[in-house]
């Protein structure tokens, strides 16, 4: 087996020191450059193409779940952070695995190991990142931004900057005042996954900030349409009207 290339993403400078000097002990394990957020660590993944990636979770900029989104295709990850809250689910979802700060050589010792495993079956680890993804996705908690990448840029959108989102085939375009911005999401995760007291499913098509709303019309029979402060209109459903008068209570 050749070397495996790896890099080290990590906003601590120990915690970095900590991982080399614990891999100063595998021949066989290349260090292609370590780093101190996520964008930088994203920018050397799609560069360096590298086999093993030590990801931290809590960083500045962008976390290491956020990158996760952005990748575009399978790596093997190894987590290293100081928060133990995400260690069962990681786990849950096939992280080769999740070491908790301050880890020692042994146990550090055994996290190479796995990774060496994975890295000699090919079946498992493309299945690593989709699994990985999808642990946020099981996570309920609320949104506070979103992480968008078109072309060769990365935008974080605030929550709060957000108008409405609209659903179009596999993807879900975000609306805000000063733009939009296309997610390759469900309706089904921005709506579980954002305040129901802010946000409200009008439609299968449409997801609004309640605060946007203008006015409510009739539309042909038995049917609504919803007109925001800019202008749009947009149809409601016969759920989406009752999820409404819930929500506005009228």
């Amino acid at each position: 087996m050749e070397k495996i290339k790896t890099i080290i993403i990590d906003d601590e400078l120990l915690a970095r020191g900590l991982v080399k000097n614990y891999l100063e002990d595998y021949d066989n394990i290349e260090i292609l450059g370590e780093f101190s957020d996520g964008f930088q660590g994203l920018k050397a993944i799609n560069e360096l193409q590298p086999d093993l990636i030590f990801l931290d979770v809590q960083m500045p900029k962008l976390t290491g779940f956020e990158l996760l989104e952005l990748l575009d295709q399978p790596y093997n990850i190894i987590f290293t952070t100081a928060y133990n809250e995400y260690a069962i689910k990681a786990f849950e979802h096939n992280a080769v695995d999740y070491l908790l700060k301050p880890f020692s050589q042994e146990r550090f010792a055994d996290a190479i190991s796995k990774a060496i495993s994975r890295l000699q079956n090919q079946a498992a680890k493309n299945e690593i990142i989709e699994k990985l993804k999808q642990f946020e996705d099981k996570n309920k908690d609320q949104l506070n931004r979103i992480v968008v990448k078109s072309r060769n840029k990365i935008d974080i959108i605030p929550v709060d900057s957000i108008r409405y989102f609209e659903a179009q085939d596999d993807y879900v375009m975000i609306y805000t005042n000063d733009g939009h911005y296309l997610k390759q999401k469900t309706m089904k995760y921005f709506e579980t996954h954002l305040n129901p007291k802010e946000f409200c499913r009008i439609h299968r098509s449409y997801l609004i900030r309640i605060e946007e709303i203008s006015k409510l019309e009739p539309y042909e029979k038995d049917s609504w349409m919803l007109i925001l402060k800019a202008g749009e209109r947009l149809k409601v459903s016969k759920n989406g009207y009752k999820l409404l008068k819930q929500q506005l209570g009228f």
